[in-house]
């Protein structure tokens, strides 16, 4: 099949869908490459070396693609000039792509969420948010150290002996550990924190000190943690603290895809730490993990510098886009027949994945948000329910029978 990788339009995108490392791959599948000039530029690949590893070039590939790969969901200019029954794979957050999930319906388009990705162990190569959070976590304690007008590591000299920086890590996701994985090379003493019972061990695993708050913990599902109500909150601000206070540096991870970050810090917790602190907050795209912070700016609050992350995979677009696009080749070859790309919507992961196919909208909530919820089933007053076979339905006639 036809496979078009494009150039990406949103301002500050450098990443790219495919790498010239992986054309390889699918061709050897028998698929045909068709590469937008310049797609790759931002991430330092050039044209040459994706005609060197097989692709084509194209100036228009949309039109004649079967399959669309990128980074971020195409815009709807560009939408309409696919045909129907294409296929994209990229990431689309659904809760706010509404209108643009009804046009990929409308244009019979099977859209491919890389994000909806089941977080199971067979999915593992295919899960695009945890490669990118890896990236993310690494940028975050490189932040900090490069803001921060101090060492990391412990030195001991002639003339003295300086003190390694205390760093603080919130949130112990993929990210969170990354940081602080990051952090313990650069040689700071790194205590960090999560909501979840299973992440102090992952934290003592990479090197840090779990923070215990002696809170209830709050297991969610998927790997994430479930929201918590504004007692807990205000309870784990107060408990928290005296820990930020001591930071030289705050690195905050903490974000569910698709939900508001959970504001973890107040301003009055930053204007506490010490002058020359820093704060790195990736949250601060979806909403912030620390009050004031502003996506792509730093900014001062007390003595600190808080830097708020935006589309931070971005800013280390090469081993962003490989790992991406190592992603997407996994779940292409996942649907890969005879050199057709065919999903098969009886496997876990191309129904987690899907969002539109075939003039539906496949993804429940986000259909429940564009279209309402289904209409409850008629059920006729008498009538022998429709979801249970005669021998177990339950006889009105007989008073032994429980009801509920």
């Amino acid at each position: 099949m036809r496979i078009a990788v494009v150039r990406e339009t949103r301002p500050g995108e450098t990443r790219v869908a495919l790498v010239p490392d992986l054309v390889p791959k699918l061709t050897a599948l028998g698929h045909e490459v068709g590469v937008e000039p310049g797609a790759g530029e931002a991430a330092g690949f050039a044209d040459e070396l994706y005609a060197e590893a097989g692709a084509g070039l194209v100036d228009q590939p949309l039109p004649g693609a079967e399959v669309v790969v990128s980074v971020n969901p195409l815009d709807r200019d560009r939408l309409h000039q696919l045909r129907e029954g294409t296929i994209t794979v990229s990431f689309l957050p659904v809760s706010t792509s509404l209108d643009l999930v009804a046009d990929l319906r409308d244009l019979r388009v099977t859209a491919l969420a890389m994000e909806l990705v089941p977080r199971i162990s067979r999915a593992q190569s295919m899960d695009a948010l945890s490669s990118q959070a890896l990236v993310s976590g690494y940028r975050c304690a490189i932040v900090a150290a490069g803001l921060l007008r101090r060492f990391f590591p412990l030195n001991m000299t002639a003339a003295g002996t300086v003190q390694p920086a205390q760093v603080v890590v919130l949130g112990a996701g993929v990210a969170g550990l990354q940081a602080i994985a990051t952090s313990k090379r650069l040689g700071a003493v790194v205590q960090a924190y999560d909501v979840r019972a299973a992440a102090a061990e992952e934290i003592r695993s990479v090197g840090a000190k779990a923070i215990d708050l002696q809170l209830e913990t709050l297991e969610g599902t998927g790997g994430y943690a479930r929201e918590m109500d504004e007692d807990r909150a205000a309870r784990q601000k107060d408990a928290l603290a005296p820990y930020i206070a001591g930071a030289d540096a705050l690195i905050t991870t903490a974000a569910v895809p698709g939900r508001r970050a959970p504001l973890l810090v107040t301003a009055a917790m930053v204007e506490a730490m010490k002058p020359g602190s820093v704060v790195v907050d990736l949250a601060s795209e979806s909403g912030g993990n620390v009050e004031g912070s502003v996506p792509g700016k730093v900014l001062r609050i007390g003595h600190a510098q808080v830097w708020g992350g935006d589309n931070v995979p971005s800013q280390m677009p090469g081993p962003a886009s490989s790992l991406y696009a190592q992603n997407v080749v996994n779940l292409l070859a996942l649907m890969s027949h005879e050199g057709d790309v065919v999903p098969d919507f009886d496997d876990e992961v191309v129904v987690g994945a899907c969002v539109t196919h075939a003039g539906e909208v496949r993804h429940a909530p986000t259909r429940e948000a564009i279209e309402g919820p289904a209409p409850a089933p008629v059920v006729t007053p008498g009538a022998p329910s429709e979801a249970l076979p005669p021998e177990d339905q339950l006889d009105p006639t007989d008073p032994s029978e429980e009801r509920s």
